[in-house]
């Protein structure tokens, strides 16, 4: 049953409330404490207070209302991380408009599709993107540039479209509006693989969700100072670090991106205490010197207590979510010890379900389908826009959302990752997990980062090619870390799992938050 049409007489966690609401509430309670802080790499930083943050939001969306946008209208919003995309997203929900956050590296034809599909009125992007929008997204009313990229002097001259700050008008004059916690806030448009991206739909109360249980699952508090690099246009940086920040009220330092270089600089001026990670942002820090006196107590990112980053000093929590459930399905526990490398235990906002290809559940040990369930329009995303099918379709007949992901049950409840079901290869029969070898290869003394694709073979189908970007100083084609790693795999993999070729590159393609686009490397591969 779907959220909206839930029983009457039934109330739920946000009832009464929206994302306008909390922000308002935040600008009385803590009017003058530093909400966003804009560090660019080549300026000095600049805070926003969550009262200075709630004006400005409500010039921009008083000017949006003159430039013609109504409640229910779709609104691109393509930058990179900077201040004006947070202006952007909330003046946008706050007149009930949906912000449509886009990945920037996406292709022309990309975005031509999600213009089209959601039905784009209006597009917000800066200097590097402008001539794209311009020229394949032509149904647009209108297309507002910022005056910089990322932080930087653009390296073209003037933009097409018109100039960002002239969309500002009377913040006496934000709009006002029924407050309906159901109703449709943003969009992201989810990695296609095998198909076209889905547009998820979330709504005021799933980014409620998002803030409140996300701050719940990280011990956030009003003191924090969450440290965020990766890209606010995916749910992570927008759900785990900013909406976390904006429910409890403390600070969120936005960089333009991860720099390994600019890291603790900026963690030591601002006195970070929390970031949300990913395993390349860390095997990037491996290569600086770390600070001994740094303030971070927490970080989060895809497994607990990974071994080759004790070195840190920091605890690392786990934790398993996608944009469809906001926050984390499956996460570590803060105060007590983790299983190290697993994802931690299933959250208890949610049922999760393991179970094998016949739909029967998995024991301790076995891997299996990862489903889970919850609340759609609350606790999961509210549906696939313009695309009813794909909505239906990702549900089993018992209610969970079918992840795509693979997942091995271990002992008191953890979990541990296996894999995208599409990442999984068929050799000889046998089926292989490609994370599996990649955490085998990536623990080798001078890897910096390993990705495991298929290669077809005329007799076993599909066997395992490893990608390795090695160490910086390490030769180009080392010959004995060649050797090394194919010794690590001999000794802990069994001989069907072992890489038939190992490909040295200086960089992989990337998706977003820096996943290796896998689907990439098989084409270099053909």
């Amino acid at each position: 049953m779907s959220i909206s049409q839930a029983a009457p007489g039934v109330v739920g966690p946000f009832a009464g409330l929206d994302v306008p609401w909390l922000l308002r509430m935040r600008a009385e309670s803590r009017r003058n404490h530093p909400f966003l802080i804009w560090a660019p790499f080549e300026a000095p930083a600049r805070s926003w207070s969550y009262g200075e943050f709630h004006e400005r939001v409500g010039a921009l969306a008083a000017g949006l209302v003159k430039r013609g946008i109504k409640p229910g209208d779709y609104v691109l919003v393509h930058l990179d991380n900077c201040i004006e995309a947070m202006l952007a997203w909330f003046a946008c929900v706050e007149l009930g408009a949906i912000a449509v956050t886009t990945n920037t590296r996406s292709a022309a034809a990309e975005m031509e599709y999600f213009a089209g599909h959601c039905g784009a009125v209006a597009a917000i992007t800066q200097p590097a993107y402008a001539e794209l929008i311009s020229a394949h997204c032509r149904d647009l009313r209108w297309i507002a540039v910022i005056s910089h990229d990322a932080g930087a002097v653009p390296a073209q001259g003037a933009a097409r479209g018109d100039r960002f700050e002239s969309l500002f008008a009377d913040s006496a004059d934000r709009p006002r509006r029924a407050t309906d916690p159901f109703a449709p806030c943003s969009v992201q448009y989810t990695s296609g693989t095998t198909s076209r991206p889905k547009a998820v739909l979330w709504t005021h109360a799933n980014a409620l969700w998002g803030g409140k249980i996300n701050a719940a699952h990280e011990d956030l508090h009003q003191g924090d100072v969450h440290q965020t690099y990766l890209p606010l246009f995916h749910t992570n940086a927008l759900a785990y670090s900013m909406l976390a920040s904006l429910w409890v009220g403390a600070t969120c330092v936005i960089q333009p991106r991860f720099s390994a270089s600019r890291f603790w600089n900026v963690a030591l001026e601002h006195g970070c205490t929390w970031t949300s990670t990913i395993p390349f942002c860390l095997k990037a820090l491996l290569e600086h010197e770390i600070p001994k006196h740094h303030k971070f107590r927490l970080w989060g990112t895809a497994v607990n207590d990974p071994p080759p980053f004790a070195g840190f000093g920091v605890k690392t929590m786990g934790w398993w979510g996608m944009t469809e459930t906001i926050t984390h399905g499956i996460v570590g526990e803060v105060d007590q010890p983790n299983t190290p490398m697993s994802i931690g235990r299933a959250a208890p906002e949610y049922e999760i379900r393991i179970t094998d290809d016949d739909g029967r559940p998995t024991e301790v040990g076995d891997t299996g389908n990862l489903l889970i369930k919850g609340i759609p329009g609350l606790s999961l995303f509210a549906e696939y826009l313009h695309n009813d099918k794909a909505t239906r379709e990702s549900f089993d007949e018992h209610g969970y959302f079918i992840t795509g992901d693979r997942v091995t049950l271990l002992d008191n409840g953890f979990i541990k990752f296996g894999d995208r079901a599409k990442d999984m290869l068929k050799v000889g029969g046998e089926n292989v997990a490609a994370s599996e070898i990649e955490q085998v290869v990536a623990l080798v003394p001078g890897v910096r980062e390993a990705a495991v694709v298929a290669k077809k073979h005329p007799m076993l189908d599909e066997v395992p090619v490893v990608f390795i970007i090695p160490l910086a100083g390490v030769a180009a084609a080392p010959a004995d870390l060649q050797d090394k790693v194919m010794a690590a795999c001999r000794n802990a993999l069994a001989d069907f799992k072992v890489p038939r070729e190992i490909i040295f590159v200086d960089e992989m393609p990337r998706s977003t938050l820096e996943k290796v686009a896998k689907a990439e490397l098989r084409k270099l591969l053909e």
